[in-house]
C-alpha cells in the first residue's frame, strides 16, 4: 500500500489544474454586456467566443474525466485496503491486550518460580547434597531430580521472557502501523479533495460559460423580437393544468435541474369563433352575453323563428328548442350564467342552418354534441340559459366554438383583457383567468383524460439528452434524405412499435448537420398565436418544424396537440 502512486496522482492533477487556469482566466468574462448599446454583431462575436471556449473546455474535460474516474477508483481501492489494515490492527491490539492480561494472571507463578530458583541456587548445591546423603543411589537420584527441576524452572522463565519480548515487538509494530494509517488517511483525504476540486472547477467553468451563452442568446433574441414584431412569452406560476405533472407549477417544483418541458397554449382546437373558457373569464369579469358574442363573432344577436323540429342523426325529428337545445352537452352547467347564455345562442345559431335547410345534423364533435339523457333531465342553469335566449341567433356567421384556444383566435385575435399579445399575454388571457385546465399544459398522456396511459413516461419532462435528441431529429428531418429520416420515431416501441434510431444512432447521423449531444439553453419567439422560432444550443428552428420533430420523436405520448398551427413554449429549469 505504501508503494501506491499517490505522489504521481497528485502531480498529474496539478498539471490538470494548470491546464484549466487559462480557461478560467478567459478575457471573455471581463467584457461588460452593454444591453443598451449592444448590437447583434457584438453579441454574435461574444457568443462565438464563449461557444469556442465552452467547446474547448468540454473537449479537454471529457478525456480527463475517464482518467479521473479511474484514479478515483484507485484511491477508493487504497481506502478499502486501509480499512483492512485498520481491522487487522484492531485484532492485533486485542491479541496484545490478551497477552498482557495472561501475563498478569501468571504474575504469582513467575514470582514463585524466580524465588524458588534463587533459593535452590543457594541451598541446594551439589556439594551439600553429596555431604547430606550417604547412599550413592540416593545421591544420584537427588542430583537428577534437582537438575530436572532447575531445567523446568528455566523453561518457564524463558517462555515468559519470550512472550514479553514478542508482545513488546508487536506493540511497537502496531504503533508504527497506526502512525502510518493516520498519515495515509490524511493524505488520501487531501488527494480526494483535490480530485473533486479539479472536476468541480471545470464543471463550474462550463456552467458559467453556458449561462453567459444563454444570457447573450436571450439578449440576441430580444433584439430580433423587437425588430420582427415577435415576443418571448412570460409565464407565471399556474397549477391550472388538470394534471400536476403537466402544469408549470409541477415542473418548476419537482422536475430535476436542467430539465425541459414543452407546454402548449390550448389543445386540440380549430381556434375559430368562441372560446368557452374565454366566455367563462369574460362573464366573471362582468361582461354580459351580448358583449361576449360580439367579442368572438363580431356581431350582436338577432331574432328568428326557432320553433318546430330539427333532424338529428340517430334520433330523427325532435323539437328544436325544448329537446335538441336542452341536450347540447358542450359547456358545463357550472359555468357563469352569461357564458351559458352565450353558449346557448352559439349552439342555436350553429344548428339553425340545418333546421332551416331541413338537413340532418350529427350528434357528436363533428357538429356539436347532443345528449339525449341530458335533454331528458337538463340542469336548471342550462335550461334557463336556453329559455332566456329563445329565438336569438347570430345571423350570417358560422358560430364555431371550442374549449380552449390558447389565448388567440384566428377569427378575433388576442383573447386578452386588453385585446393585445406581448410577453405576459398569458396573465391577461381570459382562458387563464377562467382557470382552463388546457390553457398552458404539457401533454404526455394518451387522449384527453388526466388518467390516460403514459406509455411508461410518468412525466412530460425531458432531460438535456432527450431535448438534444429532438434537435437532432429536426436536423435529420430537414437535411437528411429518405434513407436517414425513415427511422425517426419514438424510442418507446412498447406503444409505437417500429425500429427507431437509438439516441446514439440519431446523434451520429445528425453530427453531419451540426447535431448536439446535450441541451442546456433555449429561447422561443412567439408571434400572433403561433410559435415563430425555437433556438436550442444555437440551433434555430421554425416553430412548425420543431413541432413536427417533437411529435415524431418524443417518447411516450408527449406531443404538441395542435393541427395547422403551432403555439407552444419551452420551459427550462
Amino acid at each position: 500500500m505504501k508503494n501506491m502512486p499517490i505522489k504521481k496522482i497528485f502531480t498529474f492533477f496539478t498539471l490538470i489544474i494548470l491546464f484549466f487556469l487559462p480557461l478560467s482566466a478567459s478575457p471573455v468574462f471581463s467584457e461588460s454586456l452593454d444591453t443598451s448599446q449592444g448590437t447583434l454583431d457584438n453579441i454574435n462575436k461574444q457568443l462565438s467566443d464563449l461557444t469556442d471556449s465552452l467547446s474547448k473546455s468540454v473537449a479537454a474535460t471529457k478525456p480527463l474525466e475517464s482518467q479521473l474516474q479511474s484514479m478515483t477508483k484507485q484511491i477508493e481501492g487504497i481506502k478499502q485496503q486501509v480499512v483492512l489494515v485498520e481491522q487487522d490492527s484492531a485484532l492485533k491490539q486485542k491479541e496484545i491486550d490478551a497477552g498482557y492480561k495472561d501475563l498478569a494472571s501468571k504474575e504469582e507463578i513467575i514470582s514463585r518460580t524466580i524465588r524458588a530458583s534463587y533459593i535452590k541456587s543457594y541451598y541446594d548445591s551439589p556439594l551439600l547434597i553429596l555431604l547430606s546423603i550417604n547412599d550413592i543411589a540416593d545421591i544420584t537420584q537427588a542430583l537428577a531430580y534437582e537438575r530436572a527441576k532447575t531445567q523446568e524452572d528455566k523453561a518457564v522463565l524463558t517462555n515468559i521472557a519470550l512472550a514479553i519480548t514478542d508482545l513488546e515487538n508487536k506493540k511497537t509494530q502496531l504503533e508504527q502501523e497506526q502512525k502510518w494509517l493516520v498519515s495515509t488517511k490524511a493524505n488520501l483525504d487531501v488527494q480526494s479533495a483535490k480530485l473533486d476540486k479539479i472536476v468541480s472547477d471545470a464543471k463550474a467553468y462550463q456552467s458559467e460559460v453556458s449561462a453567459k451563452i444563454a444570457e447573450l442568446s436571450a439578449q440576441q433574441q430580444g433584439i430580433l423580437n423587437a425588430r420582427s414584431g415577435g415576443f418571448t412569452a412570460t409565464i407565471g406560476d399556474s397549477d391550472q393544468a388538470d394534471d400536476y405533472n403537466a402544469s408549470i407549477k409541477g415542473f418548476r417544483e419537482t422536475a430535476p435541474s436542467g430539465s425541459f418541458a414543452v407546454f402548449s397554449f390550448g389543445a386540440y382546437t380549430h381556434r375559430k369563433g368562441m372560446s368557452q373558457y374565454g366566455a367563462f373569464g369574460r362573464a366573471n369579469s362582468g361582461q354580459d352575453y351580448h358583449t361576449i358574442l360580439k367579442a368572438y363573432y363580431g356581431k350582436d344577436t338577432s331574432t328568428a323563428d326557432t320553433g318546430g323540429t330539427i333532424k338529428v342523426n340517430g334520433f330523427g325529428d325532435i323539437d328544436f328548442e325544448t329537446t335538441y337545445l336542452y341536450g347540447i352537452a358542450e359547456m358545463p352547467s357550472s359555468f357563469p350564467v352569461e357564458a351559458l347564455k352565450a353558449q346557448a345562442i352559439a349552439a342555436r345559431s350553429y344548428a339553425y342552418r340545418y333546421k332551416k335547410d331541413g338537413t340532418s345534423i350529427c350528434a357528436d364533435e363533428g357538429c356539436q354534441v347532443y345528449s339525449s339523457s341530458k335533454s331528458a333531465n337538463p340542469p336548471d342553469a342550462w335550461k334557463q340559459a336556453v329559455d332566456a335566449t329563445k329565438g336569438q341567433i347570430i345571423d350570417g356567421v358560422t358560430t364555431f366554438f371550442s374549449s380552449t384556444a390558447g389565448g388567440y383566435l384566428s377569427t378575433s385575435g388576442w383573447d386578452t383583457t386588453d385585446s393585445n399579445g406581448g410577453g405576459n399575454f398569458a396573465d391577461r388571457a381570459y382562458e387563464k383567468i377562467a382557470g382552463s385546465p388546457w390553457f398552458y399544459k404539457a401533454w404526455y398522456r394518451k387522449g384527453y383524460s388526466n388518467t390516460g396511459d403514459t406509455c411508461g413516461k410518468s412525466t412530460p419532462w425531458l432531460s438535456p439528452t432527450d431535448m438534444a435528441d429532438i434537435v437532432n431529429a429536426y436536423l435529420v428531418l430537414t437535411h437528411g434524405d429518405g434513407s436517414e429520416t425513415s427511422r425517426i420515431s419514438p424510442i418507446t416501441t412498447s406503444c409505437w412499435g417500429g425500429n427507431p434510431y437509438s439516441i446514439d444512432e440519431l446523434r451520429s447521423i445528425a453530427s453531419k448537420y451540426g447535431g448536439i449531444s446535450s441541451a442546456d439553453s433555449v429561447s422561443v419567439t412567439q408571434g400572433n398565436g403561433t410559435t415563430s422560432t425555437v433556438t436550442i444550443n444555437g440551433v434555430s428552428m421554425n416553430g412548425s418544424d420543431f413541432q413536427k420533430a417533437f411529435n415524431l420523436r418524443a417518447s411516450g405520448y408527449m406531443r404538441i396537440p395542435q393541427t395547422g398551427f403551432a403555439f407552444f413554449n419551452i420551459e427550462h429549469k
